[in-house]
């Protein structure tokens, strides 16, 4: 992977995937300082980040519901999770595109990233900051944050503006599918079934995505 050290940190994009390596980092200490004092605190902690990273945020959330963690904490670590995932990807994204990251399947996970911005782009851009917004909160598969901050990037909105934006959305759905996920699993006795059966349909949809993330290119 070939990156040109003297000039990345200089640009906003650079300057975001330092934001997304310090909070790997801290993320990090906070799962193994929980692996020492709460295991099963630390095991639901890891399941969460895997399951926003291969299956969405509802996925994460219904992970934390399901394991006891309290409605506040359960908003808090999720939206983390997500600011994590978009600074990181969003970075390389724009990195790539720009000859910062030159490794061949880098930048093929970016044009495929930019394919799929691209089909929503005319649909958000006559909204601007609140297609984003709405956009990024709708809970359906294919409207989340990482495809969100492409668009606002495909669009020419500023990192700012982009990431207040899908920040806002982010925000917005974490807080919905917490309190509807917390809801049911007090006035539902099924629930922990229900979610269950929710994160196998999230999972089983995401097994393409899985594969290609390890296939070679």
């Amino acid at each position: 992977m070939g990156i040109e050290t003297l000039k990345i940190y200089q640009i906003p994009e650079g300057k975001v995937l330092i934001a997304g390596i310090s909070q790997f980092v801290l993320l990090v200490c906070i799962i193994w300082f929980y692996g020492v004092v709460d295991f099963d605190q630390a095991k639901t902690l890891s399941l969460a980040f895997i399951a926003h990273t291969f299956g969405g945020r509802a996925a994460g959330i219904g992970l934390c519901i399901m394991n006891g963690l309290n409605i506040v904490w359960t908003i808090v670590y999720n939206f983390y999770l997500e600011v994590l995932i978009v600074c990181f990807t969003y970075s390389i994204f724009v990195l790539s595109l720009n000859n910062y990251i030159r490794a061949r399947w880098v930048k093929s996970k970016a044009n495929r990233m930019m394919h799929k911005a691209e089909r929503y782009k005319d649909k958000i851009e006559k909204y601007g900051w609140i297609g984003i917004f709405l956009f990024v909160m709708i809970p359906l598969p294919v409207t989340g944050p990482v495809v969100g901050s492409t668009i606002g990037y495909l669009l020419k909105m500023s990192v700012w503006r982009n990431f207040t934006a899908v920040l806002s959305g982010t925000l917005a759905a974490v807080v919905a599918w917490t309190i509807g996920f917390d809801f049911l699993e007090q006035h539902i006795p099924v629930i922990q079934y229900v979610l269950a059966g929710i994160l196998f349909v999230v999972v089983l949809s995401y097994l393409n995505t899985i594969k290609n993330l390890f296939k070679q290119d």
